[in-house]
């Protein structure tokens, strides 16, 4: 008896968040990018420039708050493009461009 009770009290190992949700399409492509880069970074996103189908999934561009500063047109922004698998994995990252938020596309 005390064995079947310890049978049921023991908690059952989880599947890891990323892992359970399969990226069924660009949106829920772009918000795991953004959570899997901000985890990473410890800098908030700001939002996704870009998004397109890869050999191994989907390939984000994710623009990311890096050095806030007042006035806000002054904050250094950084453009990085995310790579994730089919189901939600991060495979690679890497910074294409770090700007100003006030300033223009050349």
């Amino acid at each position: 008896m005390a064995e079947q009770r310890a049978r049921r009290t023991r908690p059952t190992a989880k599947p890891s968040k990323s892992r359970s949700r399969s990226v069924s399409g660009p949106q829920a492509a772009a918000e795991r990018a953004c959570q899997s880069l901000g985890e990473l970074l410890a800098h908030p996103a700001e939002g996704v420039s870009a998004i397109c189908r890869a050999e191994e999934g989907w390939r984000v561009s994710v623009d990311v708050l890096e050095v806030p500063r007042i006035p806000d047109t002054t904050s250094l922004l950084a453009t990085y493009e995310v790579d994730i698998d089919g189901a939600g994995e991060l495979l690679q990252y890497r910074r294409v461009r770090r700007y100003r938020r006030g300033s223009a596309d050349e």
